[in-house]
């Protein structure tokens, strides 16, 4: 397995120079929302991710922080308005990438009972949607995102 962070993913992610599928859909100071940087069982899989080296929360400015549980809760609530979702994960594992991270992963009605959970980062090649699924559920979820938030 490839070290992602030699040369580092997240900083890649957050400087433009890799493209996830469904690319960044949304940027705030220390902030960067964009899809899952590999293939989704789900649509509407995003990770947030610190734009500095943080390794977890605890790394996180105050600023940053409190914007990361406003915009966590915003994107959750899009994915279950405007993509349909019966539920929404939030995971902050934090062992891998030099980036503080967290991945909100939507649960839908069809979702298999194998892929919910934690389990979703263990979807075989199979269970993975189109490329074309997960970036029209990007672009939905960025134009529901580029509103204003409501009162």
């Amino acid at each position: 397995m490839s070290d992602v962070n030699e040369p580092c993913l997240g900083c890649a992610i957050v400087r433009g120079d890799t493209r996830p599928v469904g690319g960044v859909l949304a940027r705030l100071p220390g902030l960067v929302l964009h899809g899952v940087a590999g293939p989704s069982p789900v649509r509407g899989w995003v990770v947030i991710s610190s734009e500095r080296h943080a390794r977890a929360l605890y790394d996180l400015d105050e600023p940053t922080a409190r914007e990361l549980g406003a915009l966590a809760a915003r994107v959750m609530r899009a994915q279950r308005e405007v993509l349909g979702a019966e539920h929404a994960y939030a995971f902050a594992i934090g062992d891998v990438l030099r980036h503080c991270h967290l991945h909100l992963v939507p649960r839908f009605a069809d979702t298999p009972r194998h892929l919910w959970g934690r389990a979703v980062f263990e979807a075989t090649p199979a269970e993975h949607l189109p490329a074309e699924e997960l970036e029209a559920a990007a672009r939905t979820l960025a134009a529901a995102l580029a509103m204003p938030p409501a009162p």
